[in-house]
């Protein structure tokens, strides 16, 4: 799943400070009052995940579609005082007298707030978790345009209008992360020069297309055009305006943040790890607290992955000699089939429309399935796109983007198709399964869906540890489903990206523990998954500018299997896979430690009956 700003409370470094000597009154109020309040202050501030969840003007706390987030210093700290207000007002209750549902909730929202101001406790970039106001993966140009293209309905001239005024917003934006470079530089926090290198490319091909060629002018008219009847003279005047837009504000708001950060990179360091940066020893801990809800050393998560990581090594070492496959090591070996035809879609539109049909193969595949595995399962429906082109060089192989909650706009898993190399055949239904189904589609879709949920868990928050490590189980159940029954190569291809995701644990705290470089980095990755040097250094420096992110993965997967081990144990005949799975999902995301209480309270309950 890809990260955006402000998209998921708990998995961003957004948060606040807490008041020091607040003590719970002797009665509480109505909590879920309190979180709806919550959730409309963060609203107000977060006119994108407005847009994005389609909600009423009502529920967003006031018209949202003409406008941008503040990606101002003093934006980020107002939405910090929203999030102070709130935890205050939370820490105020007497949580001894909630009912169970709700003392959840309040552990889930406390939580969440709580790991969000240890982040922000690092005044640069979005915080901990995120050091680097730009950088390949971060910043108002890795997603805004596709935003605006893919979430901005235009079915009227008031949405024209509002497309238009988000433009200016746009241009805004990129101004004001281009004055917080140059701020973070001057106390020493510059994103690694190899990350530099990789958003000037992105933000210098996207600025030196024509305003009429950009995505923000052609997505508008697409929209224009799918409107019966729309006035032509109207849709003219307004066509004009956006390209003024573009040609006077937007683009030349690029080429500033373009020089900026040229700026910076004379001064740049190739050193990989945040443990460079000031308090970066300080910064990892807190980031990889927060992405793991655990309190998880480096060094643990490190010998973590080791160990996993060598025994992943060996199923795949089996699946290779009984297809044949004996002589190398595992990554050459795996690196081997990048070379086969039978793995390999040609690089080019006809390879690319063969990946697309693939893909919509394995979800009828897995949707026949889902029903012996769920109780409870999600209707919405699932989009299967590709990454916009105009990104493409900095994302990774494919990611998930969620519905509005309404359901009118679908979810959507993005396939990175810059390269069809780089996603041979044996690699994509575990790719599928992560990102789609019963991943991270499943998972999100289920959540929005809970009505008995208060709105702030479940549509705005989200734990790292929880998503991903549940879309990595998702990879496993669906081996154990059975998918791979007849195909040794996906099989491998899922043990291949387990093995990678066991890896990440090594590399990530590789780089910002143990002073690892990127060059060391890459190759442990490539020793272990056999993964290409391209797709591997693009993983690389996704670390690099999101610490401790990755390590949220493996971390949850083996969270869930240590639960379902222990509800098995003490469940025997009565367990039953269905119910531990609604156990998971239908309370949706929440720090493993609350993941943890809940299986519990199953299994007791189960047990007793």
């Amino acid at each position: 799943m890809q990260l955006t700003r402000r998209a998921l409370m708990g998995a961003t470094a957004m948060g606040a400070v807490v008041a020091a000597g607040c003590q719970p009154k002797a009665q509480s109020p109505d909590l879920n009052a309190l979180l709806d309040r919550i959730s409309t202050n963060i609203l107000k501030e977060s006119p994108e995940t407005a847009t994005s969840l389609n909600l009423s003007v009502e529920k967003a706390g006031g018209p949202y579609a003409d406008r941008l987030s503040d990606a101002s210093r003093e934006g980020i700290n107002r939405y910090r005082g929203v999030m102070e207000a709130g935890l205050n007002d939370l820490h105020a209750l007497n949580r001894a007298q909630l009912s169970k549902a709700d003392a959840v909730s309040y552990d889930v929202v406390t939580t969440s707030f709580e790991n969000s101001i240890e982040a922000l406790r690092y005044e640069h970039g979005q915080g901990a978790t995120s050091p680097y106001v730009v950088s390949q993966l971060s910043g108002s140009y890795t997603y805004v345009p596709d935003f605006l293209d893919s979430q901005h309905q235009v079915t009227k001239r008031e949405d024209a209008d509002a497309y238009l005024s988000r433009l200016s917003a746009f241009a805004r934006m990129l101004d004001q992360e281009t004055k917080m470079i140059g701020d973070d530089a001057a106390a020493g926090v510059t994103p690694p020069d190899f990350c530099i290198d990789k958003a000037i490319a992105q933000l210098s091909d996207f600025a030196r297309k024509k305003p009429a060629d950009t995505v923000l002018v052609t997505s508008l008219a697409g929209k224009l055009g799918a409107i019966q009847g729309f006035p032509a003279a109207d849709r003219t005047t307004l066509m004009q305006a956006a390209e003024a837009k573009v040609r006077d504000e937007v683009l030349p708001a690029y080429q500033r943040q373009i020089e900026a950060l040229r700026g910076i990179r004379a001064h740049a360091s190739s050193d990989a790890g945040c443990w460079r940066l000031p308090n970066g020893d300080a910064l990892y801990a807190t980031a990889l607290k927060a992405n793991t809800t655990t309190n998880m050393t480096p060094d643990e998560v490190h010998q973590m992955g080791v160990q996993l990581a060598q025994s992943i090594n060996a199923e795949m070492d089996t699946i290779l000699k009984a297809q044949g496959l004996t002589r190398g090591s595992v990554a050459e070996r795996v690196q081997s089939l990048f070379h086969r035809p039978d793995q390999m879609y040609p690089n080019n539109d006809a390879g690319r429309a063969q990946i697309m049909a693939y893909l919509q193969q394995l979800k009828t595949q897995v949707e026949a399935k889902i029903p012996d595995y769920f109780g409870v399962v999600t209707h919405k429906e699932l989009r299967i796109s590709r990454v916009p082109t105009y990104i493409e060089a900095g994302q990774p192989e494919g990611y998930y983007q969620q519905g509005s909650l309404d359901g009118t706009r679908p979810g959507t898993f993005y396939i990175n198709l810059r390269d069809t190399r780089e996603v041979p055949k044996f690699t994509l239904p575990t790719l599928f399964h992560h990102e789609a189904i019963p991943g991270h589609h499943f998972q999100i879709s289920i959540q929005q869906e809970q009505q008995a949920l208060p709105f702030i868990r479940s549509a705005l928050l989200g734990f790292n540890a929880y998503a991903e490590g549940w879309a990595l189980y998702a990879e496993q159940l669906s081996d154990e489903m059975g998918l791979y029954a007849d195909d040794p190569w996906g099989r491998l291809g899922y043990l291949k990206d387990a093995a990678f995701r066991a890896s990440r644990l090594v590399v990530d705290s590789g780089m910002h523990a143990k002073h690892w470089t990127r060059e060391q980095a890459i190759r442990s990755m490539m020793e272990v998954t056999g993964d290409v040097r391209s797709s591997t250094e693009t993983e690389i420096d996704r670390y690099c500018v999101w610490p401790g992110q990755a390590c949220g993965y493996m971390v949850g997967r083996q969270t869930f299997n240590r639960l379902r081990d222990e509800a098995k144990q003490a469940l025997g005949s009565k367990f039953d896979i269905k119910g531990f799975h609604d156990a998971v999902l239908t309370n949706g995301s929440t720090p493993l430690s609350v993941s943890e209480a809940l299986v519990h309270d199953w299994t007791t309950s189960l047990a007793h009956s």
